[in-house]
């Protein structure tokens, strides 16, 4: 027999809930229950005593349900991460409380408030503009500064900006040192100087304001002249660039003409004391050789002295090409020995030219002073 056949009653089994064939309730009667708990949770009875006290156990249940849901949504938004590069301050209802290091943490929401502070990122503050120089000249100068956060309470807490802070204490201290300065250093040779003296003002004036900042470096990018003189000063800087070099090129001839001319010094000192040695053993050893023939002189004076020169007179013709001719024998027929002439010429070195009687010469005029002494050489070798 189906369920829903005339004259026997609602046997509906959906709705059957008390029966032991339950199953799914309609749609409609789920919001029905549902509105009513919801009533029932803000207070608004909508039946008898017994429908009552039911749904306020259901609004009770999902009141806990919810309570639980906020209590857990709450405890996932107090977990908070701080990346390895940087550094969290946590505040208390606005009051610092400590540096919070890199990882997990826990905080309380709506109460404890986290901020993070980069400390590892190097970061550039640029500075440019006009400036006065101490000859009252006008020039653009541009400087930017690296700098990084090491301390974050000081960084947080010290001063309202720290980065703003640390720009108008760059541009105070860009403007001191190139007061305090020449053009000319500015713009060309003091320009490394300008560096370190910005980088040290610059400390001097963010030390008592313990920004918590480290000044990294400082990096003069450019200076110039205004647009009006910047030939005439690019002029003088090409001529300064000039002097320059020309200096460095005239110390490396220096340097290198100087070790040369020591050497050659040092050479000519060698051979003046080789010199020196030379004519001091010569002198010793003709002085030597006096010694030795001084007794024999005194032995002998007339032996000695013709010895003598009869040995030098042969040393002095032997080197010589010259023919001496005795003409007081009246003998016209003459032998001169062209042999022996030849072999001593080609004998002589090629700069001495051996001079010869010409055929129109008379023999009587071929070194007609030197015949007595040869005349005497000859009879004495006789």
């Amino acid at each position: 027999m189906a369920w829903n056949e005339p004259g026997k009653g609602d046997k509906d089994p959906w709705k059957n809930k008390g029966g032991s064939n339950q199953g799914p309730p309609e749609l409609d009667d789920v919001l029905k229950d549902l509105s009513k708990k919801l009533s029932g949770l803000f207070g608004k009875s909508s039946g008898g005593g017994n429908h009552s006290s039911g749904s306020g156990n259901a609004g009770g249940a999902l009141s806990l349900l919810i309570i639980l849901i906020v209590l857990v949504a709450y405890a996932f938004s107090c977990f908070f991460t701080i990346k390895e590069a940087e550094r969290g301050v946590k505040l208390r209802f606005g009051e610092y409380v400590g540096v919070v290091e890199p990882g997990l943490s826990w905080k309380w929401t709506f109460i404890e408030r986290i901020i993070p502070i980069d400390m590892q990122t190097t970061r550039d503050l640029p500075a440019a503009g006009f400036m006065l120089t101490q000859d009252e000249n006008v020039v653009h100068v541009e400087m930017q500064v690296q700098y990084r956060v090491v301390d974050a309470r000081n960084y947080v807490f010290s001063v309202t900006n720290a980065d703003k802070s640390l720009e108008q204490a760059l541009d105070s201290a860009l403007r001191y040192v190139v007061g305090h300065n020449q053009m000319d250093a500015v713009l060309t040779s003091g320009r490394e100087d300008v560096r370190q003296q910005v980088w040290q003002e610059l400390e001097k004036i963010i030390e008592p304001y313990q920004l918590g900042l480290l000044v990294v470096d400082v990096n003069f990018k450019d200076a110039r002249p205004p647009e009006q003189v910047k030939d005439a000063f690019d002029d003088a800087i090409a001529a300064q660039e000039d002097e320059q070099r020309y200096i460095r090129e005239a110390e490396a001839y220096a340097r290198g003409i100087e070790p040369r001319a020591r050497g050659r010094v040092s050479r000519m000192e060698q051979e003046a004391i080789a010199y020196k040695q030379q004519i001091v053993s010569d002198a010793e050893g003709a002085v030597a050789k006096f010694e030795k023939l001084l007794p024999e002189y005194k032995a002998a004076p007339e032996v000695t002295r013709k010895r003598l020169y009869v040995a030098t007179m042969e040393k002095i013709y032997s080197n010589t090409s010259k023919v001496m001719v005795d003409v007081d024998g009246g003998n016209n027929i003459m032998y001169l020995p062209l042999d022996k002439i030849i072999n001593q010429q080609t004998s002589l070195p090629t700069n001495v030219t051996p001079s010869l009687p010409t055929p129109r010469q008379q023999p009587s005029q071929v070194n007609s002073s030197s015949t007595g002494r040869s005349d005497r050489y000859d009879r004495g070798r006789n």
